[in-house]
C-alpha cells in the first residue's frame, strides 16, 4: 500500500485569525478533533504517524559540505508567515483516500467551532530506487 504524508502548514487562512489569539475553549476543540482524527485513523490501520512540530522560533537549519564543522544557523526565520506545524503520514490504499483524509482534516474547527478549510498539501512516500542492475 502506499504511503503518503499529509502535510499541514501553519500561515494565513482566509477569514481566520492566528491559532494564538483563539479562545481557551476553541484550541481545545481543533486539539480534540486531531486527537479524535488520529484515532480513527489508528482504528482503521492507517495511521503510520503523526507529530506536531515547534514552531520556526527554535528551529535550526544545518549545512555541512563533508569537511570541518556543519554551519548551525537559527531558522527558518519567525518573520515567515508560513511554517510546517505538522503532518500524518498514513499507509492506504489509494491517493483518493489519503484525499479524504487530508479534506477531513482541513475542515478541523476553528473559532466558534466553524471548520477552518486550512491547506493540507498530500505528497506520496517514495521508496528507495532499486539497486539491481
Amino acid at each position: 500500500m502506499p504511503k503518503f504524508m499529509l502535510l499541514m502548514s501553519y500561515g494565513k487562512i482566509e477569514g481566520v485569525e492566528p491559532i494564538t489569539s483563539w479562545a481557551p475553549g476553541d484550541i481545545k476543540a481543533h486539539i480534540d478533533f486531531q486527537q479524535a482524527l488520529g484515532q480513527e485513523l489508528t482504528d482503521k490501520g492507517e495511521l503510520v504517524d503523526a507529530q506536531g512540530l515547534a514552531g520556526p522560533e527554535v528551529a535550526k537549519i544545518v549545512v555541512f559540505k563533508g569537511e570541518g564543522a556543519p554551519v548551525v544557523t537559527d531558522g527558518p526565520f519567525p518573520e515567515s508567515k508560513e511554517f510546517l506545524a505538522g503532518y500524518w503520514t498514513v499507509d492506504v490504499e489509494t491517493l483518493d483516500r489519503a484525499l479524504e483524509i487530508a479534506a477531513q482534516a482541513s475542515a478541523a474547527p476553528g473559532p466558534g467551532g466553524a471548520p477552518i478549510g486550512q491547506e493540507i498539501e498530500v505528497r506520496e512516500v517514495m521508496s528507495a530506487p532499486s539497486v539491481e542492475q
